[in-house]
């Protein structure tokens, strides 16, 4: 069982932790955001605060390592019982996606 991250204590709650890129999301996510009533813009600040929702702890730490190494960077938020929502920040922060994991 995953449980939601925790945020680091030493950081600003403001700050952003990376930059986001371009931004983009596919119309599975979106619609899903929708039906649910969900501002992807609070999803978007959630992850670049460094909330990475519903991920493991080992994934967590992987996401806080990356914020400093530059690698990819994985949240997943679940909306209601089951549904699922992905943000993938790219290693090189040229973009940041929303998506379904079954659209990975």
């Amino acid at each position: 069982m995953t449980k939601p991250s925790k945020r680091p204590t030493s950081r600003s709650a403001t700050s952003p932790l990376f930059p986001l890129g371009d931004l983009v999301a596919t119309p599975g996510a979106l619609s899903l955001l929708e039906r649910y009533r969900i501002n992807p813009l609070l999803l978007l600040g959630r992850h670049l605060q460094g909330d990475w929702g519903n991920v493991s702890d080992d994934d967590s730490a992987a996401n806080d390592d990356a914020v400093t190494l530059g690698n990819r960077i994985l949240s997943s938020y679940t909306l209601g019982e089951k549904d699922k929502v992905w943000i993938i920040s790219e290693h090189d922060r040229s973009s940041t996606c929303i998506l379904l994991p079954s659209e990975y």
